[in-house]
């Protein structure tokens, strides 16, 4: 036989083992897979109906999650946890043949891979992503692969008095607690919040500088004065900083939620303290009178405050000038309470006015006309009397007014 024939019938008999290889068929794979209860499996979402979702396997019938064994939290739908082609993997739970029933957990297995990954970002500190799945009593319900809990405490840096709207939202978050003894895990939102907010006011108070003007958002007010937020980052407006006036309350003046501008008073990083102020970021009351008030003018003022030495009238706001005793009134008083109380409106007139030192003198007595100068007459004797007057009231002196006389006894 030659090498020819050979070669031809060598490839016929390869062709024709082929051949009979196609016509083979594949054994089923419903007689392939075999499954035990506890068997971990992986399967494909085709079906989700009934609050619950159907998986295929490659056995003689498909496998159902319920919905409790979908995940570690309670679901509203099976939809929230798995969708249609989704590879997933799963836990027999139970088989029944005869029913044809197949029921898997996509929970257990679940379980089982997140507390060894808990325990390693646990002790990394790692910051996780969580979505809140319920709203429960005392705090908040998350799915890590297990159930965990954020306590009510540890949600935000401020108190939060209803938490309904927090269903849905995604937090990032550090574990506090581990336990699988007991699976329990603690979460905090706050202590997140707190590290980032610790780093943004560091970088904040090395830009700030003590007399700068920035813009800020009221935050929260306290009976001593307002937090407000300049760059994520609060600072003190103390109520004695709130304007030029007296202010009772900080709620006199401002809202939770306002913008403000304030001037930077001073910047402590040790102690983490920000000072701010309202009214220094605006012009002075006595800015606002430099153009107001002139020598010679009649003002109109409330009484404020008596002193021994006069007292102090209040001519706009934030400024006071003073009257001093002896320009109170034409006659002689030994104290203001005499003719003046607190809270007493009067015309004053301007002596003068210094607004670099903040500083009125006022006249009340020269609005008003002063009185007419005792009569003369003659006493017994034919003696002229003269009736005495206060020497405050004299308005010239002793020279003046015996200045003939003595010229004669020299």
């Amino acid at each position: 036989m030659s090498e020819e024939t050979k070669n031809l019938e060598t490839a016929a008999a390869e062709q024709q083992a082929g051949t009979a290889a196609e016509t083979i068929t594949e054994p089923d794979l419903d007689q392939v897979v075999t499954l035990k209860k506890g068997d971990k499996v992986k399967g494909t979402v085709i079906k989700i109906e009934n609050n619950q979702a159907y998986v295929s396997l490659g056995y003689k019938y498909d496998g159902v999650i319920p919905l409790r064994e979908l995940s570690a939290v309670p679901l509203e739908n099976a939809a929230d946890a798995v969708q249609v082609g989704q590879e997933v993997e799963l836990k027999v739970i139970s088989i029944d043949d005869d029913k044809e029933r197949l029921i898997l957990s996509k929970r257990q297995v679940d379980a089982e891979k997140a507390w060894d990954r808990l325990q390693e970002q646990f002790e990394k500190g790692e910051v996780l992503e969580v979505t809140v799945a319920d709203v429960v009593k005392g705090g908040l319900v998350v799915d890590v692969g297990v159930r965990g809990f954020i306590p009510a405490s540890m949600v935000e840096r401020h108190y939060v008095e209803d938490f309904s709207g927090y269903k849905g939202r995604k937090l990032r978050v550090k574990i506090k607690e581990l336990d699988k003894a007991t699976n329990k895990v603690i979460l905090s939102a706050k202590e997140v919040l707190e590290e980032e907010y610790e780093a943004n006011k560091r970088r904040v108070m090395e830009s700030l500088q003590p007399g700068q003007i920035i813009e800020g958002t009221v935050q929260r007010l306290t009976p001593f004065g307002a937090f407000v937020d300049v760059g994520g980052v609060d600072g003190l407006v103390h109520v004695s900083e709130m304007a030029w006036t007296h202010v009772p309350h900080p709620r006199d003046v401002v809202s939770e939620g306002d913008k403000v501008k304030v001037k930077v008073l001073k910047v402590d990083p040790e102690a983490g303290k920000i000072s701010l102020s309202i009214k220094a970021a605006q012009p002075g009351p006595w800015d606002l009178a430099a153009d107001k008030f002139h020598v010679g003018d009649i003002v109109t003022g409330v009484v404020k405050r008596i002193v021994n030495f006069g007292a102090f009238v209040e001519v706009a706001p934030g400024v006071e000038g003073l009257v001093h005793i002896s320009q109170i009134a034409h006659r002689h008083i030994a104290t203001p309470h005499e003719v003046l109380k607190e809270g007493q409106e009067v015309k004053a007139k301007v002596l003068d006015f210094n607004p670099a030192e903040k500083r009125i003198s006022l006249s009340i007595k020269a609005t008003e006309k002063a009185p007419e100068p005792p009569a003369r007459d003659r006493g017994r004797g034919g003696r002229e009397h003269i009736e005495t007057v206060p020497r405050e009231n004299l308005s010239f002196t002793l020279g003046e007014r015996f200045g003939d006389k003595l010229s004669k006894l020299k």
